[in-house]
């Protein structure tokens, strides 16, 4: 007999026992009872949809520890990430898990809490260092056995600021810049992550792990990171709430690179206050990183107290005047979230840019693979990694080509390899055209409109798992705040084919105060965050 069978079964059994004692006790006459249905594993967990406030609340009055959380969460990803629907979000658990939470405990218990991330676990992308018994390797089997010397500079910050750093998230490997016909979220150490809406459906990428064990209740929050799309993608078609931040608002020492431009770590969490409390905890000028050094008198302390439900109230907001796409129900879609921001006080401004933006497509992929190569160079120059150069990850992948490299190939390492060095004048051509025409577009846009941020759908509903063809279909609004290095934020919109899709909301550098307003205001009107339900394939 099945489990579920099983389980079943004894409740009934039980609900006819306690009808006859019943009866007995009611003068003959037979009570009425009902069977009560056995739990659903995948979608009844005692810790759905907590948040790190109300999961603070309840270790301050004693209901849960630390531990028990940490605990409740390490089962949940056995049973549903390596078991269940084998979601593979999660790359490594970290061995110490329980014990750093017990030692958060014990600072409680002596009076001492370190703010909102004490003793929450979160879960960190393996593309940043963890100085631990977990390794950090991009999903890469190249980079495997690599023990990171030290901890990547946020995450010491979040570590010092009490968080319990749970698991490492599976990605798409090398942060989706291996091959042209990837399939977002599959890297040779990880294995393919899965979408917990439907389950044969992308998780996007490349933070796939965290946005889908987010969304799964796997955690309350993870750590992601983006160059281009690689944080707001995963959040809009896993149905929770991510934020790309200004580039330099969060150090990128300590993490595998893409680009000194575009990339950046961020937060992303169900709710848009959990995704301020986890960014609260992450910042920071480190001298590591000289990007850093902009943030200095323009990032805040606390994102969330700019969190006001009336904060549409006079608010100009800009959306493309050419609409996205051809699909009918993601059309209605945007309209709804449209007429909700007007009913909220905001004043909504056709506006045309993204012809403009798409133009700069084939120099950002310039921009991309010239600083890929620099910085990978130089990070594993000093890393405890078999392969120093990216010459070397080629050469492994090529002799381990049927476990590296089964489905899609390498052709975007072997294309960055031959470009020299940030010297040359294509890349700084390339350099000027995509990151600072990209700025003039959309500072001109806002300028001229007097806008306070940029709206509109951020992807389309997550394709299929195509390990042959790679990601296909659709369209995204990731890359305008991308190249311009701008912060952009992306909230449940609600779902088409019971797929989520994200609502975005992007400004120029560091308006995060402004763009988490906006958002919070957006999602309290709507309420549109659903708990996935694992359904097994499209048309099952």
């Amino acid at each position: 007999m099945k489990r579920r069978e099983f389980l079943s079964s004894s409740t009934l059994a039980t609900a006819g026992i306690t009808s006859l004692l019943l009866a007995s006790c009611n003068n003959g006459q037979p009570a009425k009872t009902e069977a009560v249905a056995p739990k659903d594993p995948l979608t009844d967990f005692e810790l759905n949809e907590e948040t790190i406030s109300s999961l603070q609340e309840k270790m301050a009055a004693g209901k849960y520890t630390s531990e028990q959380i940490t605990k409740l969460y390490l089962d949940r990803i056995d049973a549903i990430d390596k078991k269940g629907p084998l979601l593979s979000s999660m790359i490594e658990i970290n061995p110490d898990a329980l014990t750093i939470a017990k030692s958060m405990d014990e600072e409680r218990k002596s009076g001492k809490t370190r703010g909102p991330l004490h003793g929450i676990p979160i879960v960190i992308k393996d593309n940043i260092n963890t100085a631990d018994k977990m390794q950090t390797t991009a999903g890469s089997l190249a980079l495997e056995g690599h023990i990171a010397s030290a901890d990547a500079f946020l995450v010491k910050k979040l570590r010092d600021a009490g968080a319990v750093i749970m698991a490492k998230t599976n990605l798409s490997e090398w942060a989706n810049f291996r091959s042209t016909n990837s399939s977002s979220g599959w890297s040779s150490r990880g294995g393919q992550t899965k979408n917990p809406f439907i389950l044969d459906h992308n998780p996007c990428g490349s933070s796939s792990g965290s946005g889908a064990a987010v969304s799964a209740n796997l955690c309350v929050v993870a750590v992601g990171s983006e160059t281009d799309g690689s944080v707001t993608c995963p959040a809009s078609v896993n149905g929770c709430v991510g934020i790309k931040p200004t580039v330099g608002l969060i150090s990128r020492s300590g993490m595998i690179p893409i680009s000194a431009t575009q990339d950046t770590a961020g937060p992303m969490g169900r709710t848009v206050k959990d995704v301020a409390l986890l960014l609260n905890g992450m910042i920071g000028v480190d001298p590591a990183d000289e990007k850093t050094k902009e943030s200095e008198g323009k990032a805040q302390t606390d994102y969330s107290k700019f969190l006001d439900a009336n904060a549409l109230k006079g608010k100009r907001i800009g959306v493309e005047k050419k609409p996205q796409g051809d699909n009918q129900y993601v059309h209605a879609l945007q309209k709804k979230a449209l007429d909700l921001l007007k009913q909220q006080g905001a004043e909504i401004i056709e506006i045309e840019y993204l012809e403009k933006i798409d133009k700069l497509g084939k120099a950002e992929f310039l921009v991309l693979q010239y600083e890929f190569k620099d910085g990978l160079n130089k990070y594993l120059s000093t890393a405890n990694a078999k392969v120093k150069t990216l010459a070397d990850v080629i050469d492994f992948n090529l002799k381990n080509e049927d476990k590296a490299m089964p489905y899609f190939k390498q052709e975007i390492l072997i294309d960055s390899n031959k470009k020299n060095g940030l010297d040359s004048k294509e890349y700084k051509d390339a350099y000027k055209q995509s990151h600072l025409d990209s700025r003039k577009i959309i500072d001109d846009v806002i300028g001229k409109n007097k806008l306070d941020a940029i709206c509109g759908i951020t992807m389309s509903p997550a394709c299929s798992i195509d390990m042959i063809y790679g990601d296909h279909g659709g369209f995204s609004l990731t890359t305008p705040a991308a190249i311009a290095g701008y912060p952009h934020i992306s909230v449940p919109a609600g779902l088409v084919y019971d797929l989520p899709v994200g609502f975005s909301f992007f400004g120029p550098a560091y308006s995060e105060p402004v763009l988490f307003g906006i958002a919070y205001a957006y999602e309290q009107a709507s309420k549109n965050r659903v708990q996935p339900k694992f359904k097994k394939a499209f048309l099952a």
